[in-house]
């Protein structure tokens, strides 16, 4: 039987909400190596089950493929490929009910959602897939906005450690990982957007064939930001982790050619 959610109650869990505050928006602000927070089994199950029943599979809707040295993932922010029920979850958290909780916990004030889902909406990301480190666009290009929060929703089901994807966050010289977090399912993860927010999940995944990395990303803006955080505009900033390389596209593509064919000669 699929899940059933009353809509005549909000999907945010207000409440829960309201009690974290206190504490959060304290450990908001001391995190390290940027202010973030996270939170386990933030959604109520029944809205998790939804989410997870209605996200598409690799073949069901036209993703955007980002394939290069840097990044191995699928993305869409189109909300006509995005399930009834996730598209409500979505316009409750760019309601002016979570962007209060969100200014709160934060400290930044004045934030403005994205109804657009420029670069966040579904993320998915199969064996073998990755994102590397980076440091994210910080200027929305179609209306001049200034990005300065990330919110991450995982949907990963019975996800193991030695599947990988932990989301890493790195100290602003590059020189280590400060904190990771596994995307295991109803974990959110809500980080603060600088030149020196440097995150990403730099190892490919080691999970099953059938299995991938699913996650919501959302993103929130203002207009204008703080001078001691100003910066020229950017799109996504990629960082090499000491010691790491990245492969030439052109390797990239012989790779993948020759994946494909030898499935096709082994079936």
């Amino acid at each position: 039987m699929p899940a059933t959610t009353n809509f005549k109650e909000s999907l945010l869990p207000l409440e829960k909400m309201r009690l974290l505050l206190p504490e959060a928006k304290k450990n908001y602000a001391q995190a390290e190596p940027f202010p973030h927070i996270y939170f386990d089994d933030f959604f109520d199950n029944n809205v998790m089950e939804r989410l997870l029943e209605e996200f598409p599979g690799e073949n069901d809707i036209d993703w955007i493929k980002y394939y290069d040295g840097h990044q191995k993932k699928l993305a869409n922010e189109k909300e006509e490929n995005i399930g009834l029920f996730t598209r409500y979850l979505l316009y409750s958290l760019n309601s002016s009910l979570f962007l209060k909780f969100l200014e709160e916990l934060t400290g930044i004030s004045n934030l403005i959602a994205d109804p657009s889902l420029r670069g966040g909406g579904l993320h998915n990301i199969y064996r073998g897939g990755k994102l590397g480190v980076h440091a994210d666009f910080n200027k929305h290009e179609q209306y001049g906005l200034d990005r300065r929060l990330n919110l991450l929703l995982y949907l990963n089901k019975d996800w193991q450690e030695k599947y990988g994807g932990h989301i890493e966050l790195w100290s602003g010289d590059m020189k280590k990982c400060v904190r990771s977090y596994l995307p295991v399912f109803n974990r959110v993860v809500i980080f603060t957007t600088t030149e020196t927010s440097f995150h990403g999940h730099p190892e490919p995944l080691s999970c099953p064939e059938h299995m991938s990395r699913k996650s919501l990303a959302l993103y929130y803006y203002t207009n204008g930001r703080p001078e001691e955080v100003q910066g020229d505009n950017h799109s996504t900033i990629f960082k090499l982790r000491p010691d790491e390389k990245v492969e030439h596209k052109l390797t990239l593509k012989a790779k993948n050619f020759f994946r494909r064919y030898s499935k096709l000669f082994n079936k």
